[in-house]
């Protein structure tokens, strides 16, 4: 393995630590808190639905600052923004995470996702605004879906909408705003359209943060679910782009790997080991596309419904790469806990190579071969 590949592996590896950071808010449901990982995703689904209200922003730089944009709460933890933080507090953890996280990359991926993250903190461009206005959207409108909501919550997001950060979108996005205070007052008024439709399809989203995968986080605590699981895809098709086996639009993947579980929230899991019948899931996974890209407007659900069926079908070099991406993952998983999913499907290293590495070979075969060493050791001694 080459120390490049080495270093960007090794900064996936620690990124995963992402998916155990709680925040204050909670999945729209109101079953758990929602984790940082898992709301990256979610940012980066937003930008892809309301990327007619970018005004301007480059979206092959707003997605991976979507991505990115909360990495180092992995070691200064979240603050949100209802509660007092010490300013000088804050900015010397997050000076201290900057350089950690950053520098585990090779010098030019690091110091360009810190470039992105630094711009994301100034807001000052259109991509930052942008990021940062479905920031303050977001959990906000997660929290206005919670059917256990107290009179305590009630006040805090009144305060968010009224005084607060999210207060700005009374200016910059108002159909929104006024949308948040009808929710919050109750007083039944709809958005108009294409607003709610997007938002209805945002909303349904979320629940892909409930679908549990056979495979766990890497430090094997518990089972991983489908949209952290998406953004730690889309984070390692922004990186490792340049091990693809034919030239791909890693931007193309990135977005790609956003969507390509979201049928889950329907249809499951079906893990690669398991036992299923492959004809069977792909009819619930068709119906699933047919239900959730439906209640997008249109073109927009037509679009991106397109842009997963290429990921189905595997058949073009950013599709290819996608898939090989989705596919390695698991195993960097399996060998970080010891052996996960190998051990409970009773996997042998045939299998692990018909299954997973003949796929992953086709799309990105450096990553195969450079993960080979730790496969055959773990298998000679399980």
């Amino acid at each position: 393995m080459s120390e490049r590949l080495a270093a960007q592996l090794g900064f996936l590896i620690e990124a995963d630590k992402l998916k155990r950071i709680a925040r204050a808010n909670v999945l729209m449901d109101g079953s758990r808190r929602e984790n940082s990982a898992e709301h990256s995703w979610h940012l980066a689904l937003w930008a892809m639905i309301f990327e007619d209200e970018a005004a301007g922003a480059d979206m092959d730089r707003v997605l991976p600052m979507c991505l990115v944009h909360d990495l180092l709460e992995i070691d200064s933890g979240d603050h949100p923004d209802h509660l007092d933080h010490p300013a000088g507090e804050v900015a010397d953890r997050d000076a201290r995470a900057t350089a950690r996280h950053f520098g585990l990359l090779p010098a030019d991926q690091g110091s360009g996702l810190r470039a992105l993250w630094e711009e994301f903190e100034a807001g000052e461009t259109p991509e930052a605004r942008f990021v940062r206005r479905l920031d303050h959207a977001q959990p906000v409108l997660q929290e206005l879906g919670n059917p256990a909501q107290t009179d305590s919550d009630r006040d805090v997001l009144r305060g968010l909408l009224t005084t607060g950060r999210t207060a700005a979108l009374h200016e910059s996005w108002p159909d929104l705003h006024r949308h948040a205070m009808a929710l919050l007052d109750r007083n039944g008024a709809r958005p108009p359209e294409p607003l709610a439709a997007r938002l209805r399809f945002l909303a349904e989203a979320d629940r892909l943060k409930t679908i549990l995968r056979g495979t766990t986080i890497f430090d094997g605590s518990r089972r991983e679910n489908s949209a952290e699981h998406s953004w730690h895809l889309a984070l390692f098709a922004h990186l490792l782009g340049e091990h693809a086996a034919r030239p791909a639009d890693t931007r193309r993947a990135l977005r790609m790997l956003v969507l390509h579980d979201l049928v889950e929230i329907d249809a499951g899991d079906a893990p690669i080991h398991g036992d299923h019948d492959p004809a069977e899931q792909e009819a619930k996974e068709q119906r699933a596309a047919d239900r959730l890209y439906g209640l997008l407007p249109g073109d927009q659900g037509q679009a991106l419904r397109r842009l997963w069926d290429e990921f189905e079908a595997a058949e073009t070099d950013d599709a290819v790469f996608a898939k090989s991406i989705d596919r390695v993952q698991p195993v960097m998983a399996n060998l970080e806990c010891g052996g996960g999913t190998w051990i409970s499907y009773a996997v042998d290293r045939e299998k692990l190579d018909r299954r997973v590495g003949d796929k992953v070979r086709r799309g990105a075969p450096a990553l195969w071969q450079a993960l080979t060493p730790r496969i055959d050791a773990w298998f000679a001694a399980a």
